[in-house]
């Protein structure tokens, strides 16, 4: 094989090489594209539906909050009636009958 035949391989392999980085590259791009496609659905899409979710869980953790707030004072309110109740009756024990 002749100098100039090597020369001429080595540049044949050299063309290849070059196809190759451009179909590489081409596919970079295309990736990139994908990338850059993804985190705009992610800024805009995903994540501003995790905050609606989340300020529709803090409304329902807040309406919760005022639910059991009623829930406790009316037990409360049924605590204090039992004992009113109790002591009504202690006090009419101790009044003398009259009939």
């Amino acid at each position: 094989m002749t100098d100039g035949e090597k020369f001429d391989l080595i540049l044949e392999e050299m063309r290849g090489m070059k196809s190759d980085m451009q179909d590489m590259k081409s596919e970079m791009q295309k990736l990139e594209q994908k990338v850059t496609g993804i985190k705009l659905h992610l800024e805009n899409v995903t994540d501003r539906n995790i905050s609606l979710v989340a300020e529709g869980h803090m409304d329902l953790n807040r309406k919760l909050g005022e639910a059991l707030k009623v829930e406790y004072q009316k037990e409360n309110w049924g605590i204090r009636l039992n004992i009113l109740e109790e002591e009504v009756r202690i006090i009419k024990e101790q009044l003398p009958v009259t009939a």
